[in-house]
């Protein structure tokens, strides 16, 4: 396949990347909150794991992996439950939160890793990124190509590179704006938060009912 081909391939990976992981849902929110939290490097790490779980969807739809996607498929309820439960769980904790957190060293590095794997996990128990994907890439043009190992592993780089963009941008835009608001701001935005990440794990568990 020709060079340029390779890296139209791999631009139109970071514009799905990008476009997917952009919209505000409950892990933007999470990210937010943690770089408000005082930590830039906490959101990063929150971004980062949303990342890497978006590239997992997108590795499964650019490399057409029947058998992963099968098993996504069947354990959807388990995913979406566990989600669900997470989300609430992270939402009743980000309300009790102080507004501004100061840890030692230790604690910040344990509280990085749970940041990451947290971020993770939530965006891996939504399912439906793997059909987003999966309309993106039939959107701009791009079927499965398993028949070429470098053309899917270039799209799915793209893919990471793109949403890691969007969480880099997020993360810096608030770091910037974050010392301009005062504990009280800080507070009721840890609130506001809580509440909207209940609220759509509330929405999250409701769906499978109804």
């Amino acid at each position: 396949m020709l060079l340029s081909s390779l890296i139209f391939l791999f631009l139109k990976g970071i514009l799905v990347g990008f476009v997917i992981a952009a919209p505000v849902g409950p892990i933007g929110i999470l990210c937010i909150r943690r770089t408000l939290s005082g930590s830039y490097v906490l959101g990063l790490v929150t971004g980062l794991g949303a990342g890497v779980a978006d590239t997992f969807y997108g590795a499964v739809a650019g490399f057409s992996l029947a058998s992963i996607a099968d098993f996504i498929k069947h354990n959807d309820f388990y995913l979406r439950f566990f989600g669900g439960f997470l989300i609430a769980w992270i939402g009743f904790s980000i309300f009790r939160a102080p507004p501004r957190q100061t840890t030692l060293k230790e604690e910040e590095r344990e509280t990085l890793l749970h940041a990451f794997t947290s971020a993770f996990f939530l965006t891996v128990s939504n399912p439906v990124t793997l059909l987003v994907f999966a309309a993106a890439f039939a959107a701009m043009g791009i079927s499965p190509v398993d028949d070429s190992l470098s053309q899917a592993s270039i799209l799915v780089l793209g893919v990471f590179v793109g949403a890691c963009t969007w969480w880099l941008s997020l993360s810096t835009a608030v770091h910037l704006m974050h010392h301009k608001l005062s504990d009280t701001q800080l507070l009721w935005i840890n609130r506001s938060s809580g509440v909207m990440l209940f609220g759509f794990a509330i929405y999250i568990l409701t769906s499978l009912v109804l």
